[in-house]
């Protein structure tokens, strides 16, 4: 991406043009290990905890419009060594997390940005080339072709997402700002995550390795295993699976997990606890979803586990012959009666 100004690259410091600002600054590794750098390692690795805490890092100051030069230095270099730190722990729970933070807090950059008629295009342009996903203009409204829509608004349950609750005209869908960046931040946190796991990792300085064996300790709070029953079906099963190695499930996948357990008579203190390992877990929020899911929160609606049709348009059937006779994964082991 050509041109891209400084102040864009402390908002979206995970584009390839961060490196290229760290060479002409005449910075190296060996540098920022040094004492006098030793703060840019501190904010890296708060960024980082902020990360695994469920929250947004920087998230008091979406609305300001720039950073300083001071600010820009901090922002970039303290991504670049969150990420170095991250390469050095090896520890793909912390990764998932991270990314998973990053991805929601450049989704509010650009959202503010797709706001402003100065910076519509930039905004779009890091859409288009990240992604290849052609977005247009019409007025304050975002057009996104069908099939790119449906690809990733498939893995939403409300009912806003749904196609035929959309405003479509000659092929594209009309979004908001708010709607258009929701429907990327999977695919920005994966973008992130492929940054961290593609580094190439030279000898650390002295003044990292503290901090990299601080990440160890933190890391083992998320390292919890869950049982998984062998009557469990396989689709179940695999997003179990997903979530103990720490990747993000989508929320399909997490909808499949809440709506079969509770058919199976499992509270929402016993489901809770299996989604700790999800990169973006936050206790709070995830009781008041599985109480959402089991009617109990005062919506009356109790929704249901999604049919073997579903599942498989989402991509989240993994079909073995145990299955054979069933519509539905609550079926699973159970001997499908003749009508």
């Amino acid at each position: 991406m050509s041109q891209i100004g400084t102040h864009e690259l402390a908002k979206y410091p995970f584009l390839a043009e961060a490196g290229e600002y760290l060479r002409n600054a005449g910075l190296s590794l060996d540098h920022l290990g040094h004492s006098d750098w030793q703060p840019i390692v501190e904010k890296a690795y708060g960024r980082i905890v902020v990360a695994t805490s469920g929250q947004i890092y920087d998230s008091q100051r979406f609305e300001k419009i720039d950073y300083d030069a001071d600010e820009i230095d901090m922002e970039v270099l303290s991504f670049i060594v969150a990420i170095i730190l991250l390469k050095s722990t090896n520890i793909n729970t912390l990764a998932r997390r991270f990314s998973l933070s990053e991805a929601r807090r450049a989704e509010k950059h650009l959202e503010n940005d797709l706001k402003q008629n100065k910076k519509v295009n930039f905004s779009l342009k890091i859409i288009q080339e990240l992604f290849s996903i052609q977005v247009k203009v019409d007025n304050d409204e975002f057009l996104m072709s069908v099939p790119a829509y449906v690809q990733r608004a498939v893995h939403f349950h409300e009912k806003e997402w749904k196609l035929v609750n959309r405003r479509v005209s000659n092929g594209f869908v009309y979004l908001n700002a708010h709607e258009t960046v929701r429907l990327i931040r999977t695919e920005l946190g994966e973008y992130i995550n492929s940054r961290i796991k593609s580094l190439d990792l030279p000898p650390l300085p002295e003044s990292f390795v503290q901090r990299v064996n601080d990440l160890v300790e933190l890391a083992k709070k998320f390292s919890e295993t869950t049982y998984i029953s062998s009557e469990y079906p396989p689709c179940v099963k695999h997003g179990i699976e997903v979530l103990e190695k720490g990747e993000n499930l989508p929320h399909s996948g997490r909808f499949l997990l809440a709506t079969y357990l509770l058919s199976k008579g499992q509270t929402v203190d016993q489901i809770a606890p299996l989604f700790k390992n999800a990169p973006d877990y936050n206790e709070r929020t995830t009781k008041y979803q599985l109480e959402h899911i089991s009617g109990s929160s005062g919506s009356g609606t109790k929704y249901q586990c999604p049919s073997c049709e579903k599942l498989r348009s989402e991509s989240l059937c993994f079909a073995t012959p145990d299955c054979d006779g069933i519509i539905n994964p609550v079926q699973f082991g159970k001997k499908r009666k003749n009508p």
